[in-house]
C-alpha cells in the first residue's frame, strides 16, 4: 500500500538505456552469428554446427573457458620435495609442517631431511592462542543461489533459475532475480521465521531463534532492486519434488544463517625449531557453533592438539621426504565461471544463467562431471581465430566497453541515439575486419594447422587432400587433424557438387578419376588414401550405399558429420551424424563400426542382413544406427530415445536429439513424423514409463513467455498419448523417406520404449489422433 501511494513517473533514461542495450546486442549478435554460421556452414565436419553464435556477453564468457583450457594444455608440470617430520606426544602422532613448504631441488630437500634426523629433538618455540569467528553470510542474491545451486546441488544455473522461477510463483520464496544482499530495513524476520516452525526439517531451529532472539543480518549491498533471496512459506520435498525442494532447502538455511549467531572458534599454533629449521602446526577448536548449525558444511573443522609448554623438547618419531609434482589448474567450474562474469560486469542476475546455457547448448563447451565446463574443439577454434583476429571480440573489455556508454544514458549523461549509433559505427568496423581477415586465419585455427594453406581453387580436392594428408601423417600430426582436414574437404566436395561422389563396392571414389576414397583405418578416424587400402586388414570399410540406399549420394542432398564428438560406449567410435535439409528431413547418429559390425546378436534377422542357408550372416551391411541399437545405458539408443509405438507401422518413434527449437519424434521404420511443442528449449526422455499405454515420459521445458502452464511454469512430464496437455501440442506428418533399405526390414514390433503399436491405420486429421490405436 505505501509503494501504491507513492507513485512517481518512470525513469525515462533508465529505460532508454534497456533499450540501447537491447539495440547493440541484436544487431552486433545478428551480424556476426550470420556471417560466422554461413561461413563455417558445411566446411569444417566436426566443428560444423546448426548456429555458430556470437553475442557481446556470450563470447567472453567461452573466453574465460578456454582460456583456462590453454592455461591446463599450456602447464609444465614440475617436482618439488617437501620435508615432513612427525612427533608423538601424549598419545597423539602431529605431522609437523616445514616453513619453506616446498623444495623444487631434490639435493637440497634431501640435505634438510637428514639434517631433521641427526638432530632427531623439537623444541617448542612459540605457543599462541587467537580467539577467531567466521561471520555468517548476508542476504541471498541470484548469483549466489546459482554459483551455490552448481558447486553444492550438481544443479546447473539455468535449470536453478528455472527451478527458483516456479517455486516463486507457487508463493515459497521471494522473487528470486535479485543483485541485493542487504535487507531493507522494514523486513519482517519474524513472520519469515513463523513461517518455518512447521517445517519438521528446521521448525526447532526456527523456534530457538524466535524464543533466544534472532540477531539482525550482516550489512550487505543494497542494488535497490528487489530483497534478497527468502523463503515466504513452510514446504515438504512431496509438495516440491526433489531438485525443487534441495533448492528451497537452501534458500531456507541460507535465511536461517542469516539471522544466526557467528560461527566462533580458537585458532592455537605451535612453532618448533630444529637443526636450525623452524616447523609448526596448527589446531582449531570450536567455541559457538552458530550458523554451522543450520549450515553444517560451512562448519570449522576441529583439529584438537595435545598441551605443550614452551622450552618443552620433543623426540622425532620420524621424517618423511615427500615427492610431488605441480599440477595444472581445473576446469573452470559453473561456480567459478559464474564469479568471472560477475567480476568482470558480463551479465546481469537476470541473463549469467542465459549465457552459460547457450555456449552449452552451441556445443561450445560439454558439462563434465563436478559440473566443469570443458571446451570442444569449436569453441577453441572460434577464440583462437578471435584473439588472431581481433581479441578484442573474445576479452571481457568489450562489454565493459558497452556498459560504460549504456550507464552514461542511465544518468542522463548521454544520448541514446549517439550512444547506439557510436558503440554499432565501432563494432562495424570490427565485423568488416573481420569479414576480410576471417577467410585465411580461421580455417588455420579452426582445423588445428598453423602453417595450413586453403588448396587453390580449380584444382582437384582430392590429390590436394592426399598431400595435406601424407605431410600430416609424415610429421605425426594428432589423428584429430587428420578427420579435420578430410571433413573440411569433403563436406566442402559435397556441398560445391564439384565432384560428384558415386558408390563402388566398397568405397567412394571421385569422379574426377582420382580415386578419392575414404575408410575407417586402424580403428581411428575417417583417413583418406589413394591406394586401395580397403582389402587391408586393419581396414574397416564405412558403407555408405548401405546407409542410406544406393543412389542416395548421387541424387540427393545430405548433410554427414561428426555428432558433438561424442564416442560409441561399445568401441569408442566417435559418432557420426547423417541428415537431410529441410523442416522434413530426418537426422539420426550412427556408430560407423556398430553399423557394419552390430554387437548384439539378433540384430541382423531383425533389420535384414543377408541370410544363407537359414543362418544370419552378421557382418558388413547388417546395418544397426542408433535407433535400432538395443543398448540398456547409451543415451543415443533406442532404450533411451525411444519414446511410443508408431502409429502407421510396427516401429517406434524415437526423439531427433538435435531437432531443437522444432523438436520432433520420427519412425525407426517408416517415413512418420510427430512435431513435438515448438520452441520448447529443451525435450528429453526419462526413465519414467505411462501405466496407462507403457510410453515413455518425456519432460519439457517450455519457452518462459510461450508456455501454456496456467501457472507460468516452464517444466512440465507427461506421456504424449495420455496426456491432454501434450497430446493438444503434438502433431503427426508424413516426413522424407531416408533409406530404401530400413524400410523393409524386419519390424521391430515396439520393443525398447513404447510397446507394439497396432498401425496399419492412418490418423483421420492432422493432429495425431492416438488414442484409437
Amino acid at each position: 500500500m505505501k509503494a501504491m501511494s507513492s507513485l512517481v513517473e518512470p525513469n525515462e533514461d533508465e529505460a532508454l538505456a534497456v533499450d540501447a542495450r537491447q539495440e547493440i546486442d541484436l544487431k552486433v549478435g545478428v551480424a556476426f552469428t550470420r556471417f560466422q554460421t554461413n561461413y563455417f556452414h558445411g566446411k569444417y565436419g566436426n566443428l560444423d554446427s546448426r548456429v555458430i553464435s556470437y553475442g557481446p556477453c556470450q563470447t567472453p564468457t567461452l573466453g574465460f573457458c578456454v582460456q583456462r583450457y590453454l592455461q591446463i594444455t599450456t602447464f609444465k608440470p614440475e617436482k618439488f620435495w617437501a620435508v615432513h617430520p612427525y612427533i608423538i606426544h601424549n598419545g597423539y602422532e602431529l605431522k609437523l609442517e616445514w616453513e619453506r613448504n616446498k623444495l623444487f631441488d631434490s639435493n637440497v630437500a634431501e640435505m634438510f631431511q637428514k639434517l631433521i634426523m641427526e638432530d632427531g629433538v623439537v623444541e617448542v618455540t612459540g605457543i599462541s592462542e587467537k580467539q577467531e569467528s567466521k561471520t555468517r553470510p548476508s542476504g541471498l542474491n541470484t548469483v549466489n543461489l546459482l554459483k551455490v545451486a552448481s558447486s553444492a546441488l550438481g544443479i546447473g544455473p539455468q535449470l536453478a533459475m528455472q527451478l527458483a522461477e516456479r517455486l516463486y510463483t507457487q508463493g515459497f520464496i521471494s522473487y528470486p532475480r535479485t543483485e541485493s544482499t542487504a535487507y531493507p530495513s522494514s523486513f519482517e524476520f519474524r513472520g519469515i521465521l513463523g513461517a518455518l516452525v512447521s517445517s519438521p526439517s528446521w521448525g526447532s531451529y526456527a523456534q530457538s531463534l524466535l524464543a533466544d532472539g534472532y540477531l539482525k543480518p550482516r550489512s550487505g549491498t543494497d542494488a535497490g532492486d528487489h530483497p534478497p533471496i527468502t523463503p515466504i512459506r513452510s514446504a515438504s520435498e512431496d509438495m516440491l519434488g526433489n531438485d525443487a525442494w534441495r533448492l528451497y532447502q537452501y534458500v531456507c538455511q541460507h535465511f536461517l544463517g542469516t539471522v544466526s549467531p557467528d560461527c566462533k572458534f580458537v585458532r592455537t599454533t605451535i612453532e618448533f625449531s630444529v637443526g636450525g629449521e623452524f616447523l609448526h602446526i596448527v589446531g582449531q577448536h570450536v567455541t559457538i557453533k552458530g550458523y554451522t548449525c543450520i549450515m553444517p558444511w560451512l562448519a570449522v573443522k576441529e583439529n584438537n592438539l595435545p598441551q605443550f609448554t614452551k622450552g618443552e623438547k620433543v623426540k622425532i618419531s620420524k621424517v618423511d621426504l615427500y615427492e610431488g609434482e605441480t599440477v595444472p589448474p581445473d576446469y573452470l567450474s559453473e561456480s567459478e565461471l559464474i564469479s568471472l562474469m560477475e567480476k568482470n560486469g558480463i551479465g546481469t542476475d537476470a541473463s549469467i544463467a542465459v549465457h552459460i546455457n547457450n555456449i552449452c547448448e552451441r556445443n561450445y563447451v560439454q558439462v563434465q562431471a563436478g559440473r566443469k565446463l570443458v571446451p570442444t574443439a569449436l569453441g577453441i577454434s572460434l577464440i583462437r581465430g578471435y584473439q588472431c583476429i581481433d581479441p578484442d571480440l573474445c576479452l571481457p573489455d568489450i562489454r565493459s566497453f558497452i556498459e560504460q556508454q549504456i550507464t552514461l544514458v542511465a544518468k542522463g549523461q548521454a544520448d541514446h541515439c549517439l550512444v547506439v549509433q557510436h558503440v554499432i559505427q565501432q563494432f562495424k568496423r570490427k565485423f568488416s575486419y573481420f569479414v576480410k581477415q576471417a577467410p585465411p586465419t580461421l580455417p588455420t585455427y579452426a582445423l588445428g594447422l598453423d602453417h595450413f594453406t586453403p588448396y587453390p581453387l580449380g584444382q582437384c580436392t582430392a590429390t590436394w587432400f592426399w598431400t595435406e594428408i601424407l605431410n600430416s601423417l609424415l610429421e605425426e600430426k594428432p589423428k584429430r587433424l587428420i578427420l579435420s582436414i578430410f571433413n573440411a574437404i569433403f563436406s566442402a566436395l559435397l556441398l560445391s557438387r564439384k565432384a560428384q561422389p558415386r558408390v563402388c563396392n566398397s568405397y567412394e571414389v571421385c569422379k574426377d578419376n582420382c580415386n578419392f576414397e575414404f575408410i575407417i583405418y586402424n580403428r581411428r578416424r575417417m583417413l583418406v588414401s589413394r591406394t586401395d587400402l580397403s582389402t587391408g586388414s586393419e581396414g574397416i570399410e564405412v558403407r555408405v550405399s548401405d546407409c542410406f540406399g544406393e543412389d542416395l549420394l548421387g541424387n540427393a542432398d545430405f548433410v554427414l558429420k561428426l555428432y558433438k564428438e561424442l564416442t560409441c560406449p561399445l568401441d569408442n567410435f566417435e559418432l557420426l551424424i547423417f541428415s537431410f535439409p529441410g523442416p522434413e528431413g530426418k537426422t539420426f547418429p550412427f556408430c560407423p563400426y556398430c553399423y557394419n559390425s552390430p554387437p548384439f546378436e539378433g540384430i541382423g534377422s531383425l533389420f535384414g542382413a543377408s541370410k544363407a542357408g537359414g543362418s544370419v550372416q552378421l557382418g558388413k551391411g547388417a546395418g544397426m544406427p542408433c535407433f535400432l541399437c538395443p543398448h540398456p545405458t547409451c543415451q543415443h539408443s533406442l532404450i533411451a530415445q525411444g519414446v511410443c509405438a508408431c502409429p502407421e507401422c510396427n516401429g517406434t518413434l524415437v526423439l531427433d536429439p538435435v531437432s531443437a527449437p522444432k523438436w520432433r519424434l520420427f519412425c525407426n521404420m517408416c517415413n512418420c513424423l510427430v512435431f513435438l511443442p515448438e520452441g520448447a528449449h529443451r525435450i528429453t526422455t526419462t526413465e519414467e514409463r505411462c501405466v496407462e499405454c507403457d510410453s515413455t515420459i518425456i519432460e519439457v521445458d517450455f519457452n518462459k513467455k510461450t508456455t501454456p502452464l496456467k501457472d507460468g511454469t516452464t517444466l512440465y512430464s507427461g506421456c504424449i498419448l495420455c496426456d491432454e496437455l501434450l497430446h493438444s501440442l503434438v502433431e503427426m506428418k508424413y516426413g522424407k523417406s531416408f533409406s530404401k533399405r530400413i524400410g523393409g526390414r524386419g519390424r521391430m514390433r515396439g520393443k525398447g520404449r513404447g510397446g507394439r503399436g497396432r498401425g496399419g491405420r492412418k490418423p483421420e486429421d492432422p493432429k495425431m489422433s492416438f488414442r484409437g490405436f
